[in-house]
């Protein structure tokens, strides 16, 4: 779409009240208006969001973003609707009356942005509106990219059925119709890119990649070698920062709860997140965290994605992370103001032996997935080769996780995002190294932010780069 430069100015100025862009914000922006497929990796805070809203305002037809979790599309869409614009989100945690107004807005073609989860988007609803051939559709936002790769074999197998999405809805367009993808994410190896651009059948995306280094984010990480001592390790970090905005983050929704609630005896005020929680329950302790109620939550990973918060000055990891890629995504949640920010890692002694909660941890998540790897084995003697996913499901309730794991091996191909062709094959064990990345970050007697940088593709500083604040630079 042609749009000058001055017009793209004027409605950046309009709407968030910046005279120009961040690079390479307004390189993003273009690339979305000529309707390229763009594949873009920037750090938390880096004004993601403005990248593919501006395209959609500057444009007729509705964008479609595809996001992960109820709160960030919730507070991406009121950001925009204080401001009137057309913005909207579509999940089952809305009252009916809401629902069925926004799909009337979508009807209508009064909507510029539309976020869905990947199960609302290709839920019979929503579809059968989306493939209308009236129905113009400007482009396909992946924000938050990297649970693709994170949850697309476990529990949100979704994901993996997004690339068959586009061809499935230009197959219902007129003759000529275009429909660019951009997936957004601050975490994404390699590897990691290769998986989004391949699964979303990226057509020779155009990449901006920009390093996470956050040169006002200190990093560090303690030993600890009893369970007290992990506690007692937590509140003598978070005594370094009074009453000052905080995350801890755990790993299970029974240790938020735990420890929250330990915490509040010693005289935090905290409350503990998770995804267990009602819709209600989160909203209020956001919004309380949000407006300084409460000083930091304790939470699982499912908090934080897309919250602007910009002065929190400190962020705990009470438990190491599965994997490094979530590390980075919720250290980057600190310091987004650009001030001095700390993030601290607890990690059980390296034997083991003393202390074997990471290890234990660890252990059990790996033989989750290998449960997981052998459900697929076995229903791969009791599916079709060609099949239905709602069928299927009627007689495998969880057979759509087993088809993600197939597709991530080479064995299937989604011909619709509802309709499958296998090619079968013994599934090949998964490579491990993935989830031993934070581990070899705790062991590493080089820069933190060093071999983050190299574990992230980005190896431009050198050998002899340092960044001069973590705690192995001192």
């Amino acid at each position: 779409m042609q749009v000058s430069e001055q017009d793209i100015r004027a409605q950046l100025q309009k709407i968030w009240g910046y005279p120009d862009f961040r690079p390479p914000q307004g390189e993003i922006v273009r690339s979305l208006l000529h309707q390229h497929d763009t594949l873009i990796v920037l750090p938390t805070g880096a004004g993601k969001s403005i990248c593919f809203q501006l395209p959609a305002l500057l444009q007729q037809g509705v964008t479609i973003v595809v996001s992960p979790l109820v709160a960030l599309m919730e507070n991406q869409v009121q950001e925009l609707r204080v401001q009137n614009l057309a913005a909207a989100t579509l999940h089952s945690e809305l009252p009916n009356t809401q629902q069925r107004q926004t799909i009337e807005l979508l009807k209508a073609q009064k909507l510029r942005l539309l976020y869905l989860s990947p199960e609302t988007l290709l839920s019979d609803r929503v579809w059968s509106i989306l493939i209308q051939p009236q129905i113009q559709i400007n482009g396909l936002i992946l924000d938050e990219a990297h649970c693709l790769v994170q949850w697309g074999e476990t529990f949100r197998p979704a994901y993996r059925r997004l690339g068959a999405v586009r061809p499935a809805i230009l197959a219902q367009k007129p003759v000529g119709t275009k429909i660019p993808i951009a997936a957004f994410t601050a975490t994404a190896d390699p590897a990691a890119q290769k998986v989004i651009a391949e699964i979303l059948q990226l057509d020779r995306p155009v990449k901006f990649l920009i390093n996470p280094h956050r040169p006002n984010l200190h990093l560090s990480l303690q030993t600890v070698w009893t369970p007290r001592g992990r506690h007692q390790k937590l509140k003598e970090f978070i005594d370094r920062f009074p009453q000052e905005a905080g995350l801890v983050y755990v790993r299970t929704r029974r240790d938020a709860e735990d420890l929250a609630a330990l915490l509040t005896q010693t005289g935090f005020k905290t409350a503990a997140y998770h995804a267990g929680l009602g819709a209600q329950q989160r909203r209020k302790i956001e919004q309380q965290w949000l407006t300084d109620e409460v000083q930091f939550v304790v939470c699982t990973c499912a908090f934080g994605m897309g919250i602007n918060k910009p002065d929190v000055r400190w962020i705990a990891h009470y438990q190491t992370p599965l994997l490094l890629s979530e590390y980075v995504q919720e250290v980057g949640r600190a310091g987004r103001d650009g001030k001095s920010a700390a993030a601290m890692m607890l990690v059980c002694e390296p034997t083991g032996w003393l202390y074997p909660d990471d290890k234990q941890r660890q252990a059990f998540f790996l033989s989750q997935l290998a449960q997981l790897d052998l459900q697929a084995q076995q229903l791969a003697k009791k599916i079709p080769i060609a099949g239905n996913l709602a069928e299927l499901k009627q007689q495998f309730p969880h057979a759509e996780i087993s088809l993600a794991i197939w597709q991530s091996q080479g064995q299937l191909t989604w011909q619709t995002p509802f309709t499958f062709q296998r090619n079968p094959g013994k599934l090949k064990s998964r490579d491990p190294d993935a989830y031993q990345q934070v581990s070899e970050y705790a062991k590493t007697k080089s820069c933190r932010w060093q071999y983050l940088l190299g574990a992230f593709g980005f190896t431009d500083q050198g050998m002899n780069w340092r960044c001069g604040h973590c705690d192995r630079c001192k």
